[in-house]
């Protein structure tokens, strides 16, 4: 068995934790700029520096109560052994958002943040250390907590999404129905507005659970209580959340762009709108979700709208697929890479 210092895991934890902030950006914040750049209001690298630039604004603005969501769903003590449980949890799920970035699937980064944390926590300490949240669910309490909360986050996010673009496109196409072609060009200006709201979105919602991992590991490793995160952290996963939205996740913007539903202008507005509103709810309640499920639900919603035949259902299918998977198999990862970790390594 080799020795390793605590100070090498910390800084291991940390470094992959901004290596998942990159591969989100890579991942979730390529649908934030899909309909915009499809619909021909931006140029490509146009809506990308709008998306980075806004979306480094909310990792730092965004408040935390997604930070606080994510640091509450186990229930450990927040010593060294903290480290190696964080660092599995964290290199489970950036494999699996490696893999299906490759593979230009728009899986979910929450979901393989949440398999990661489940999968290594349950081979360590047992699955009781869990916050699953059934009994404040059972005891008549409802305040969600715990990965109860988490998970229906996730469900209802997309769903929501999905009504609010549904009605917006019914009401804005009868409201619309005389208008003249030119009206485009007003619309593609204000897309980028839009679009900016929803980066800016993307950015509270999505950096937070990464801050809240790192301040974790802080916590874990210097043996402090810490009420709020460092500033440095705020800045550091908005900065490299920053990085990977600028490389772009080029397949997965053509899945979500072209995949679904033949998006038009009046689609990509209503889609930002609905999608921009429901992050930002989900940010205020302290709900982390997905930007990927939200935008996806919300095409499917502009498409089901307007013309419910044309809409790709069956690529829709394999999306959802990919969301039922992500969880378990992101766990059995970080359990693997956990278990792999404690069997070579003696933490000093």
């Amino acid at each position: 068995m080799v020795s390793i210092s605590i100070t090498v895991i910390l800084i291991a934890v940390i470094l992959i934790a901004l290596i998942f902030a990159l591969s989100n950006g890579l991942h979730d914040a390529s649908s934030v700029v899909a309909t915009c750049i499809v619909s021909g209001a931006a140029m490509p690298k146009q809506a990308i520096g709008i998306a980075s630039i806004f979306g480094m604004i909310g990792s730092i603005l965004g408040g935390s109560a997604v930070a606080d969501t994510i640091s509450k769903i186990i229930d450990l003590p927040v010593n060294t052994s903290m480290l190696t449980i964080l660092l599995a949890a964290i290199m489970g799920a950036v494999i699996w958002n490696l893999v299906t970035w490759r593979l230009g699937l728009p899986s979910s980064s929450t979901h393989a943040l949440i398999g990661g944390i489940i999968g290594s926590v349950w081979v360590s300490s047992g699955y009781k250390h869990i916050l699953w949240g059934w009994n404040e669910l059972i005891g008549g309490q409802y305040q969600l907590t715990g990965i109860v909360k988490v998970v229906a986050g996730l469900i209802i996010s997309p769903m929501l999404g999905f009504i609010i673009a549904f009605i917006l496109q019914k009401v804005t196409r009868l409201l619309l129905r005389n208008a003249k072609f030119t009206l485009n060009n007003s619309l593609n200006k204000l897309q980028l507005g839009i679009a900016a709201a929803l980066a800016y979105s993307h950015g509270a919602n999505d950096t937070q659970k990464i801050i809240g991992i790192i301040t974790l590991a802080l916590m874990a490793g210097k043996g402090i209580a810490i009420n709020t995160a460092p500033l440095w952290v705020r800045i550091a996963g908005g900065l490299v959340m920053f990085i990977g939205t600028m490389l772009g996740g080029w397949t997965i913007m053509r899945t979500i762009g072209r995949g679904i539903f033949k998006i038009r202008v009046i689609h990509s507005v209503n889609s930002q709108l609905a999608s921009s509103g429901s992050l930002l709810l989900a940010t205020f309640i302290g709900a982390p979700v997905s930007t990927t499920h939200v935008v996806v639900g919300s095409v499917m919603g502009v498409g089901a709208a307007d013309e419910y035949k044309m809409v790709h259902w069956g690529v829709a299918k394999e999306i959802i697929l990919a969301w039922f998977i992500t969880i378990p198999l992101s766990a059995v990862v970080s359990a693997l890479i956990y278990s792999l970790t404690n069997f070579i390594f003696k933490v000093i």
